[in-house]
């Protein structure tokens, strides 16, 4: 058990409160529940892109990614810098189709571009997957937590163990916290805290690396230490059966990466709420480009620098794989400092667990409770219950973490649940936006079956060896397989997966019609300019975009944004077009800002003629001098 210092306490306790006030105080820009699930559509890309981290980097990543840089290496770093796949098909298709087409969740999408049954086999496969995903944080930090405060004692207290009530309890704990600040303020609350968290987390595992590196003696007393097969940048082809290079490719890089950006709900969202598609391809490539590889190292290096601790013999060569983190860390770290990694490995969990809570509870409003329970409700109706399905996402969550706990390690547990859930729904998103001759009975088709076959092969594992790449199941004489062989499959799974999910939707797209329901408009890569124009609702201008002025509100009985004409000859605008308008102080990240059309041109030079209702809906101060209008398309 270690030992924390009053300072760590206090560190500790100050996350805590700032967190939490931070999250409430965001949440006063709350006010529908176009706040509540996309932030008003009006946050800049820089700002998107720095909470982003802290979403991408969960309480998971320090445990794992530092327990398989202990057992791999410098190659951990592959899970995290392999997800530049994903940048064409994102840019391109996918954020600009599901943003113009103003859908709230990703079921709603299959919803119109097939049918509602589709919707339906989505809604079910994205709801298991996001609360899995919820699952695996809320262990993750239990187990670390149970490595800070356990003993491993097999002495009952009451009806479990104390390592069992700690991985628990901080499961529950942190959980009810984070559902404290995300239940009033939404999708403006987790952005505005995981902009907080993003610095806390990077900076304090950096942190680790650097105080890691000045206690062994420097970076070449680190790097002598270090086992050959430890310097590699990638693991081996296809072994051990726990982290190979081939396995990493199909279950993180292909399936993992499309799933993770096109998938999760929560991810997407993120990005739908930047102000326009522009801002969201900036936001997108600094985060892959850049922040990734920042995070890969920072989540990874106290498993690279306890492996040379071992070697040196600082630390014991029986130190559990899963505690490397907690280990290493306490070692290098004073107290207070220490303090502040464990508020960053909170931070991690948090800033990751409210973005799927808030994204379960889009679409239990969106998909279930809006269109099949409680149709034609007022929006504040539908903004509390979002609150209510946000409880339920936790709770749910928490019931998953004794499944997760049977594997040995966390990376095991992860690997296996994606490579089981994500294949069909990859396959079926990858070809609804990419081919208009996909069908909705094909889609459907897709879903069901690939999912089913895929789930099957865990019970029969031998269905997935004509594709294995070389990773053998070796079994013990009495025909049972070895410890950790069963998880090799959970790499090529999904290949497995994804292959018979794509050749099922071929054919069935040659032998099916198009359902009555299907609309392919604006819903593929080929139609994104009939979103555009729906979006807007006109034809689309890209002229003048860029171009920015300052100007003074003045508060009238109108709908739309009234320029002088010759301010809309400066932005090159006409009546109709979508304009942005922000308080002038950009470092707000567009925090006090809305989206609105442009109305009839009036006479008054720098003025913008905006009503009060729309002042408030943008948080815009009448009181300051002036306010920063451009034109979005």
């Amino acid at each position: 058990m270690i030992e924390l210092h009053w300072a760590d306490y206090t560190v500790i306790g100050l996350y805590f409160t700032g967190i939490l006030a931070s999250g409430i105080w965001f949440g006063r820009y709350t006010k529908s529940t176009k706040d509540f699930f996309l932030g008003g559509q009006r946050f800049s890309w820089w700002l998107v892109a720095i909470s982003c981290v802290a979403t991408l980097v969960g309480s998971y990543s320090f445990i794992n990614y530092a327990e398989l840089g202990y057992k791999a290496g410098l190659s951990s770093v592959t899970y995290y810098t392999n997800d530049w796949f994903i940048l064409p098909i994102f840019m391109l298709a996918w954020l600009p189709i599901i943003y113009f087409s103003r859908v709230l969740s990703i079921p709603e999408y299959f919803g119109r571009r097939f049918d509602s049954k589709t919707r339906l086999a989505a809604l079910f496969i994205i709801m298991i997957y996001l609360i899995g995903y919820i699952g695996i944080n809320l262990f993750t930090i239990g187990t670390a937590f149970k490595g800070l405060f356990g003993n491993g004692s097999t002495e009952l207290i009451g009806p479990f163990t104390q390592d069992i009530w700690i991985l628990y309890g901080s499961a529950i704990g942190v959980a009810l916290f984070s559902i404290m600040y995300m239940h009033h303020g939404g999708q403006t609350s987790v952005i505005m805290t995981d902009l907080l968290q993003g610095f806390i987390l990077i900076g304090a595992g950096l942190l680790v690396f650097g105080l890691g590196l000045y206690h062994i003696g420097g970076f070449s007393n680190w790097w002598s230490a270090m086992p050959m097969d430890h310097k590699l940048p990638f693991p081996n082809y296809n072994s051990p059966p726990e982290f190979h290079a081939i396995g990493a490719f199909w279950s993180d890089a292909v399936t993992g990466s499309i799933a993770f950006y096109c998938m999760n709900q929560g991810v997407l969202m993120r990005f739908m709420s930047v102000k326009s598609v522009r801002d969201g391809k900036k936001a997108i490539c600094v985060v892959i480009i850049m922040f990734m590889p920042i995070a890969a190292i920072a989540v990874s290096n106290a498993g690279w620098l306890g492996t040379s601790l071992v070697a040196s013999g600082e630390l014991a060569n029986d130190v559990k794989a899963r505690d490397i983190f907690v280990t290493v860390s306490n070692l290098v770290c004073s107290p207070g400092i220490f303090g502040l990694v464990i508020a960053a490995l909170i931070a991690a969990l948090m800033s990751t667990l409210d973005t799927l809570i808030n994204a379960v509870s889009a679409i239990a409003v969106n998909d279930i409770w809006r269109p099949y329970i409680k149709p034609g409700q007022d929006d504040k109706y539908y903004l509390h219950m979002a609150r209510y399905f946000a409880l339920f996402a936790t709770g749910a969550g928490v019931l998953l973490v004794p499944i997760y706990s049977q594997f040995s390690l966390i990376s095991e547990a992860f690997t296996h649940f994606i490579s089981l859930m994500t294949p069909p729904m990859i396959v079926v998103i990858v070809l609804a936006i990419m081919w208009k001759r996909f069908t909705a009975n094909a889609a459907f088709i897709t879903l069901i079956l690939g999912f089913a076959i895929t789930l099957l092969s865990i019970a029969f594992p031998s269905m997935i060896e004509l594709i294995d790449h070389g990773v053998n199941l070796v079994a013990h004489q009495d025909g049972n397989l070895k410890e950790g062989e069963y998880v090799a499959y959970s790499h090529m799974r999904a290949f497995f997966g994804t292959v018979v999910s794509f050749v099922i939707a071929i054919i069935a797209t040659v032998i099916t019609k198009n359902s009555d329901e299907e609309e392919t408009s604006g819903l593929t890569i080929c139609t994104i300019d009939d979103a555009k124009r729906s979006y807007k609702g006109g034809e689309p201008s890209e002229e003048g975009v860029g171009v920015k002025l300052n100007l003074t509100i003045e508060i009238a009985d109108v709908s739309e944004a009234h320029l002088s004409q010759i301010d809309m000859d400066k932005l090159s605008a006409i009546p109709g077009d979508l304009l942005f308008v922000s308080d002038p102080r950009a470092w707000l990240g567009g925090l006090r800002s809305m989206q609105i059309k442009a109305g009839t041109p009036h006479q008054k030079s720098s003025i913008i003629q905006l009503s009060k209702d729309s002042v408030e809906e943008g948080s815009l101060h009448t009181d300051k001098e002036q306010v920063t209008v451009e034109k979005l398309m």
